[in-house]
């Protein structure tokens, strides 16, 4: 990609660090207000680049590196940082922790109704949701991390102390977090002739097969599933009745903590359990939000700095099994049939008969992390490039929108998703969507990481490349927000709004973004197995002329090797050790080896035609 991840990122935290910091104070809410999603995506877009990637430590004030320490010279130096950020991560942990001790996952000010006329009531506003258990969960363990390492540097009693004061509440936000994520958890299980039964056969029925053959089908599919949400114990989800065969169903996370939703029992502290008021049934951009923090849960840093004790590794052992199940079950739906796959149908259309394509974007999103822990074969991620692509033309992404174009509304004011169950308390409360841009380029890239075919892995990166061009076009340039995002009004003709305050809602998801592009970079370059045997055939050309030349030449006193020769057998030795890494770098090796001795044996038959 054309894409720089570092300089992109330092300029990120520079734009947040002068957002953030302001005459000297630390100002939280951007363009939506202030509640516990919004402040957690303040925080990660400093605490996520620096918890996984070491370019970017904050931790150890002794390694951390200039131009880092040059884009964050607002927060202060090297020591003044972490310091800054850990009076910053307090105040958070405070302002979301009840007077019972209980840690608070509001939706707050992201909530709003259909009408705007209408508000939303206070007792609403307090009601828990998916995404701050989420978000919660990657920022916890980030600052887990955090506190861990810089323990190490700090001195000064009254420091120390705060930090284990920081711990505690952080260890006590997490468990409460898993928590929720599990009485959050559901499981919709329906009769195949009821409404959300009819349309998940269509959607399935790619090829208008017989209904009870596909039906008989499904089942077969969908048994491992099955078994796997049977012999679920604690939480939501595990009192679903699915013994029945005939009945289907669908799982995944709704809105928030599911209605009469049981406690979970555990040792840890998470202060009492509210009541749940969300419908028993599964959203897609829930379930998918999920995903994500779950699986932060058993990351590779997670493990090493060993973030979680035995009672949390409880939690998250349980939260891995419905991860798992998810994962499966939604995978088994989008790619069922040996024909049309029911993803290539866009738009996706819902148990409730609801279709855009969003709901498209959400399900490729699950499929897509799947193939990333699968490591899937390219025939299906070939197929995935293909959807990816057709979804970024149909939201105008990579397409000029003309005016009018319906698409554009997916980005502003963006999608709304019905919170069923809110209404015992107030209005019928909305949740509204606009991450369609960012959220597709992170499962692009994401899906190139895997790939192991030159073409389709050449596909997604272009892709990704137009996406990203079309997120930098949205992207602040005046005022306190300039620097970060989001501004679709720099796009799209049809919209007129521009805001002031930044979306720290869409600047995080760039900075997620940004991070999976620096890691992938890491990776090994991709390897054809045509260019590997290629390298290998050049390589034993060159080594059976070296062979010959060392037999040929006369040695020079007191050496044995000709220095020319010395330097030619360093280098086919370095190609013989990357070979099957770097094919590429060692056939480059190869042919300069090949030319050296060529030259050689120019020289030496020159010099025999001479004489």
């Amino acid at each position: 990609m054309k894409l720089q991840p570092r300089q992109q990122l330092l300029e990120v935290w520079e734009a947040a660090a002068r957002t953030s910091l302001r005459d000297g104070v630390w100002t939280w809410g951007g363009r939506d207000g202030s509640n516990s999603i919004s402040d957690a995506e303040q925080l990660l877009c400093f605490m996520h680049p620096a918890s996984e990637l070491p370019g970017f430590r904050l931790d150890a004030p002794d390694e951390t590196a200039d131009d880092v320490l040059t884009a964050l010279s607002r927060l202060g130096d090297s020591v003044e940082i972490p310091k800054l950020l850990l009076k910053v991560i307090g105040e958070y942990l405070r302002t979301y922790t009840g007077d019972d001790g209980r840690p608070l996952f509001s939706g707050g000010t992201y909530f709003s109704t259909a009408d705007p006329d209408v508000k939303v009531t206070p007792e609403q506003l307090q009601l828990d949701v998916v995404d701050s258990f989420s978000m919660s969960v990657t920022l916890m363990l980030g600052t887990l991390g955090f506190l861990k390492v810089f323990r190490q540097s700090v001195r000064r009693e009254d420091i120390r102390k705060e930090i284990r004061t920081l711990e505690e509440m952080s260890n006590t936000r997490l468990s409460a977090a898993m928590v929720g994520l599990l009485r959050s958890f559901t499981v919709n299980a329906f009769d195949p002739g009821s409404p959300a039964g009819r349309a998940l056969l269509r959607t399935v029925n790619q090829t208008g097969a017989a209904e009870r053959r596909v039906l008989d089908d499904l089942r077969r599919e969908l048994r491992p599933v099955r078994a796997g949400l049977r012999d679920l114990t604690i939480g939501s989800g595990s009192e679903v009745d699915l013994d029945n065969e005939n009945l289907l169903f669908e799982c995944g996370w709704t809105w928030g903590i599911v209605k009469d939703a049981p406690d979970v029992v555990t040792p840890l502290h998470v202060g009492p359990q509210p009541k749940g008021v969300a419908a028993d049934n599964p959203f897609l951009y829930f379930t998918v939000n999920a995903l994500v923090g779950v699986q932060d849960l058993w990351s590779e840093r997670t493990r090493i700095l060993g973030l979680l004790d035995d009672d949390q590794l409880t939690l998250a052992q349980a939260l891995q099994r419905r991860w798992d199940i998810t994962q499966r079950y939604w995978r088994t739906i989008a790619m069922y049939g040996k024909g049309t796959w029911p993803l290539e149908d866009i738009p996706w259309k819902t148990s409730d008969e609801k279709e855009s394509e969003y709901y498209s974007l959400g399900v490729t999103a699950m499929v897509v992390q799947s193939l990333v822990n699968n490591r899937t074969g390219d025939v299906d991620l070939g197929r995935v490039a293909d959807v990816l692509e057709e979804l970024a033309i149909r939201a105008r992404i990579i397409r000029r929108a003309v005016p009018g174009d319906l698409p554009v509304l997916m980005h502003s004011p963006g999608v709304q998703v019905n919170l069923q169950g809110s209404d015992s308390l107030g209005p019928h409360m909305v949740w509204v969507v606009s991450d369609f841009a960012i959220t597709l380029l992170k499962r692009t890239i994401w899906a190139a990481s895997i790939a192991q075919n030159t073409r389709t892995r050449e596909k997604l990166l272009s892709l990704a490349d137009r996406i990203w061009r079309h997120i930098m076009l949205r992207r602040g340039t005046e005022g306190v927000g300039r620097g970060l995002w989001d501004q679709p009004a720099n796009v799209f003709s049809d919209l007129d709004a521009h805001h002031e305050e930044p979306s720290w809602y869409f600047s995080e998801r760039v900075v997620e973004f940004l991070v999976a592009a620096a890691q992938a970079s890491g990776d090994s370059p991709l390897r054809s197995p045509q260019l590997v045997d290629f390298a290998y055939q050049m390589l034993s050309e060159a080594e059976h002329l070296l062979d010959q030349e060392l037999v040929t030449r006369p040695l020079i006193t007191g050496q044995t090797i000709q220095p020319k020769l010395r330097s030619i057998q360093a280098a086919l030795n370095r190609a013989r050790l990357i070979i099957s890494s770097r094919p590429a770098t060692a056939n480059a090796l190869v042919i300069d080896a090949l030319l050296d001795l060529e030259r050689l044996t120019t020289a030496r038959d020159s010099a025999s035609e001479a004489i």
